[in-house]
């Protein structure tokens, strides 16, 4: 997902319980000729606690069994629904892999590519007889780092490779003229997944800086340095002051904030230190005149860093960094050394993942479309698109009469915001053109210069949309991907293949938990084009304010009073939920699954929704939305996500919007003193 489509990448009544408006009749109490066959309920009844009431938390009533049952795999930081259908699309996966890499295709073959970058991966003989060696080419063009041009030289070939520095690129439709790519620059470079890690005073990051030392001291060794240990400390020093000089993630979230576009002369006087035509050139990039950086602050210090920063200390800075990349991909040793800080110290997940996933991981990253196509080709029914067709025309009808039913909007906002919504293009299963890899090398026995390449390749076809016409057919996911999106930049929602399975979307099950399911999956997406960013664009996908300023006003309230309610969830002692940073999120949920409820209850022409498994058609449509974020966090997982992730942790993104819905409260007759009743008053409705 780009950074624009993130603002843009997620059962039984017990006693004392509500239950069904009314009792189903016994069997023996209806003649046989008039029984209904009714579809199965998709309600996940073994995974019910029925020690909770809904009216206390849902999350748990729906999900406690599972949660009871379940352990995390050691080779995860966390696990749930979404984990699940990604382990089982990663089994269909590896038949694709197994397959090409036994077969005999002729070279150049996409099932060749396939077949022998995943061998290249799994012949852990040749990468143990190979060592460090993959890595001696760039450790030489790091040593003949001797000018601060060749500094910032090597940085634009880093860009190349997609190894993290100082400097992300990337090529995106300019946010002001989305008929037009353009380049973006943004802050990056850090070895631990934020600025807090480096700045807090909390005592867990304390310690893990001490761990990341060492570990800096480790990768220094690898690479021959006499002094690692001194070196690493001004590594750390380096990275320390780039994190003080970063953004914090809430700011990266305002669109307005990180759009700030210059000429490259313009650019020039900002960052002294960085002669951008050149830099632009090294990195394949011709005749374009502009790059929008995202945080001018930082890219200021960063120029003054490039300057004062001893080469010595930036040399092994790189060191660094390219070790740190490309460990994942050399001898057992190194692999090792990598996740026990990558994995055990960051995330705290105690096992690496099997190799063989590892290997279909680079694959993704590698040549991902080459894959999707042979998984639709297996793996997705075409009936599932007819039903998806369905549920997204529902859904957009639901929003339009939403946006009719806002008593906070007034009647200019009201039309644009119509506007916007005709102008959606929404995308299922699988693109219409398929990425290509021209002049990509894939070799059996060189992993190392395969993953290098491949990222080689996709930049180019990066660096080739500029100047060219808005490629409305792309996708920036691929269709074996358990997620959805919504890109701003485009106006579009797009619904990957994988994704439409249980406990999302099920063809055999009754409509109340698809809707409670995908529905509010496909409600969520739309919604996040009206979120608290993504509201900024339009229909044409430009960054343009479209409000009256008493409906912003509006607006603003309601937000805040939803970022409060969040900021309030502590799922962690001494942590809470950042109720700004997950906002967009948060609205997009809650929205979806009101849009999503009044979707249901149009399908339904009218008529009353059958009891099935004990329960109502809402209950069930609610317990449909439980289901789908059944999720189990490690600490130090869950600790970096209320750091860096914009979604809220799965219980509150369950329990959070259940208790503002007042249709919830009916179907489960939550009453005051109910573990999720909100009085009236302080529910948020936004859309």
């Amino acid at each position: 997902m780009t950074r624009w489509s993130s603002l843009a990448a997620s059962f039984v009544l017990i006693a004392g319980c509500a239950g069904p408006a009314s009792k189903p009749p016994d069997a023996a109490d209806v003649p046989a000729a008039a029984a209904p066959v009714l579809p199965p309920s998709g309600v996940m009844l073994a995974n019910f606690d029925g020690n909770v009431r809904p009216v206390d938390d849902l999350f748990r009533f729906v999900n406690g069994a599972w949660l009871a049952r379940t352990e995390i795999p050691a080779d995860r930081s966390n696990y749930g629904s979404f984990s699940k259908l990604a382990d089982d699309v990663e089994t269909n996966l590896r038949a694709i892999a197994d397959e090409a890499a036994a077969s005999t295709a002729a070279a150049g073959t996409e099932q060749r590519m396939i077949g022998d970058l995943y061998s290249s991966f799994m012949d852990e003989a040749r990468v143990e007889q190979l060592g460090l060696t993959p890595l001696d080419a760039e450790l030489r063009r790091i040593d003949a780092i001797k000018s601060r041009t060749a500094l910032v030289d090597y940085l634009s070939h880093l860009q190349i490779l997609a190894i993290n520095n100082p400097i992300a690129m990337a090529i995106q439709p300019d946010a002001k003229r989305p008929d037009v790519y353009t380049i973006y620059a943004d802050q990056a470079g850090l070895g631990m997944p934020d600025r807090d890690y480096f700045l807090s005073d909390d005592a867990k990051f304390v310690a893990m800086r001490d761990k990341y030392h060492k570990y800096v001291v480790d990768l220094l060794a690898l690479t021959g340095h006499k002094d690692a240990t001194g070196a690493a400390t001004k590594v750390v020093a380096l990275e320390t002051r780039l994190a003080r000089a970063q953004w914090p993630n809430v700011d990266l979230r305002n669109v307005d904030k990180v759009y700030n576009p210059f000429d490259l002369a313009g650019a020039g006087k900002l960052t002294p230190a960085i002669d951008w035509p050149r830099y632009l050139e090294m990195m394949g990039v011709a005749d374009h005149d502009s790059v929008i950086i995202g945080e001018p602050s930082y890219f200021k210090e960063l120029s003054r860093a490039f300057g004062d920063v001893p080469l010595a200390v930036w040399r092994d800075y790189l060191r660094v960094r390219v070790v740190d990349d490309l460990a994942p991909y050399l001898n057992a040793a190194v692999v090792e050394r990598s996740f026990d800080f990558n994995g055990r110290t960051i995330t705290g997940t105690p096992q690496i993942r099997p190799r063989w996933k590892r290997a279909l991981g680079e694959a993704e990253a590698s040549i991902g479309d080459m894959l999707g196509k042979a998984y639709v080709a297996r793996h997705y029914p075409p009936a599932a698109k007819a039903r998806m067709d369905q549920l997204v025309a529902n859904l957009l009808a639901a929003f339009a009469s939403s946006i009719d039913e806002l008593e906070w909007m007034g009647p200019e906002t009201r039309r644009a915001a119509h506007a916007k919504l005709d102008s959606f293009t929404v995308k299922i299963g699988y693109p219409e053109k398929w990425k290509d890899y021209p002049g990509l090398v894939i070799r059996r026995d060189d992993l190392v210069g395969n993953v290098l390449r491949a990222r080689e390749v996709n930049h180019r076809r990066e660096v080739r949309k500029l100047g060219q016409p808005i490629d409305r057919t792309e996708w920036l996911m691929t269709p074996q991907t358990v997620n959805a999106y919504y890109n701003p930049l485009a106006n579009e929602i797009v619904f990957p293949a994988a994704i439409l399975q249980p406990p999302f979307f099920d063809m055999n099950a009754d409509d109340a938990v698809n809707y409670g399911g995908i529905g509010a999956v496909i409600g969520h997406e739309i919604s996040h084009g009206f979120d608290d960013q993504g509201r900024k664009f339009d229909g044409q996908g430009m960054l343009r304010d479209w409000w009256t300023e008493e409906d912003n006003g509006r607006f603003q309230a309601r937000a805040g009073a939803l970022a409060s309610q969040y900021s309030a969830f502590s799922p962690i002692a001494g942590l809470n939920v950042n109720g700004e940073l997950t906002l967009g999120e948060n609205i997009g949920d809650l929205s979806g699954l009101a849009v999503a409820y009044k979707a249901y209850h149009l399908a339904q022409g009218g008529k009353a929704p059958p009891v099935i498994d004990g329960f109502t058609g809402d209950q069930r449509f609610f317990i449909g939305w439980g289901q789908v974020w059944a999720r189990k966090y490690r600490d130090d997982e869950l600790r970096k996500r209320l750091l860096t992730d914009p979604h809220s942790p799965s219980e509150y993104r369950c329990n959070g919007v259940a208790r503002n819905m007042p249709q919830f409260a009916a179907a489960f007759d939550v009453k005051p003193g109910d573990g999720l009743y909100l009085p009236p008053e302080q529910q948020v409705r936004i859309w």
